[in-house]
């Protein structure tokens, strides 16, 4: 059976939100996956639209700017938070990929959220 911890986002100060700054490819980065390859870290993200009154687009980044590797949404206003990543597992690798976002307008969109480290 495996181990389970849930970690913060390698890039968050002690858990807090991170506010993405970018507005295009390579977004803010968010989380960076583990280096050891026997290991999955489960991915849980959150959005708050924290602009005041308009819906905001935004993109996800794992490891990569192509279309395969992109999640693409709106995230409305006032929302609280919206579930953007529901646990997508990614496994640890010498050259671990790096989750990062962007948004249509900056400073608006914070990341909250976890890592489930499995192994």
């Amino acid at each position: 059976m495996s181990d389970i911890s849930k970690q913060k986002f390698t890039n968050s100060t002690v858990g807090r939100p991170i506010l993405v700054g970018a507005t295009a490819t390579p977004g803010t980065a968010i989380h960076t996956v583990t280096t050891n390859s026997s290991q999955f870290e489960e991915i849980w993200l959150y959005a708050a639209n924290n602009s005041n009154s308009t819906n905001v687009s935004m993109t996800v980044e794992f490891g990569s700017n192509s279309a395969a590797d992109q999640i693409n949404a709106t995230i409305p206003y006032m929302s609280g938070l919206y579930l953007l990543v529901p646990g997508i597992p990614l496994q640890g690798d010498a050259t671990p990929p790096t989750v990062k976002a962007f948004a249509g307008t900056t400073n608006v969109i914070s990341i909250s959220g976890w890592v489930n480290r499995l192994g």
